[in-house]
């Protein structure tokens, strides 16, 4: 037998993965680096005469961007507040189910939290419309003597909406951080002196920063895009980034304009998987691995 060169092999090795890669690599230029392309390339052109785009090199689109402030304004402020409403609520339930819960039962909770999922998510919306609206809790509050009150078309029913529908994507990545926990490490620190609050910062908070991390990042990435909760329970006084985009790709047709706040949505996508990939593994900078 003849030995393979060292210079063969690696070249045979990297051929072979070049091989392997090649599938992935051409979906994930047609479907991500093309079209993320295409967008970067119409937002510095102009709105043709009967709509659309026509080729230019402007600056115009960047600059009218203050001028639809309000819907950048309410995406960068209920967003956050309803991915934090979601950690507040997300995490003891998935600290109970991880933790202080039987087999059986903890199985039955989780279906009860999937449960949601089985439904389509405009359906959903379209209940909490009845829930908010004029006859739904309104109605109650009238009936036993609180008048006027209004709940649809707020940024409230936005929030209600935001933390109903990406709630459970808060809630499974801590569970499985905290299923990992090894209770050891509760009872160590309990032998050395440690109260059962100050293991669940010092011990446990800690070990589930990962997905602490990782529900966050799933609750408002979506969040951010999101058009269909804000436009029909906030109505058009809470307009989101992704309900401006629509509009003016559908409405306006001013797919020039539309592309530069696509680009700006993209932009703030972008550094929120930033803070994800240089926080989620263990709650500390990858390089300070």
């Amino acid at each position: 037998m003849t030995a393979v060169a060292p210079a063969e092999r690696k070249g045979a090795e990297r051929l072979t993965t070049a091989l392997l890669l090649a599938p992935a690599a051409f979906w994930f230029l047609m479907l991500l680096i093309l079209p993320l392309a295409v967008v970067i390339v119409y937002s510095f052109g102009e709105r043709a005469a009967t709509g659309g785009y026509q080729a230019a090199f402007t600056f115009e689109n960047y600059l009218n961007l203050p001028a639809r402030l309000k819907a950048f304004r309410n995406t960068l402020t209920l967003a956050p507040m309803g991915t934090l409403i979601c950690l507040v609520i997300g995490y003891p339930l998935a600290y109970y189910l991880a933790v202080k819960t039987t087999a059986r039962s903890r199985l039955f909770l989780i279906i009860l939290v999937i449960v949601p999922f089985w439904t389509s998510f405009l359906i959903r919306t379209y209940a909490w419309m009845f829930i908010l609206g004029g006859r739904g809790i309104p109605a109650l509050l009238d009936w036993i003597g609180i008048e006027d009150i209004r709940l649809i078309n707020t940024p409230l029913a936005v929030l209600i909406g935001i933390v109903y529908g990406y709630l459970p994507l808060m809630v499974f990545p801590i569970f499985v951080s905290l299923e990992k926990l090894d209770k050891r490490l509760l009872e160590a620190a309990a032998d050395l002196g440690a109260t059962p609050w100050q293991s669940f910062w010092k011990v446990t908070v800690p070990l589930s920063m990962r997905g602490i991390v990782a529900g966050v990042t799933m609750v408002f990435v979506p969040s951010l895009g999101d058009y269909v909760t804000p436009d029909l329970l906030g109505g058009a006084r809470t307009m989101f980034i992704g309900n401006l985009i629509q509009n003016q790709f559908l409405v306006v047709r001013d797919w020039a304009f539309g592309s530069a706040v696509s680009t700006i949505l993209i932009i703030i996508v972008s550094g929120a998987i930033w803070v994800y990939l240089k926080w989620g593994e263990d709650g500390k900078p990858v390089s300070a691995a």
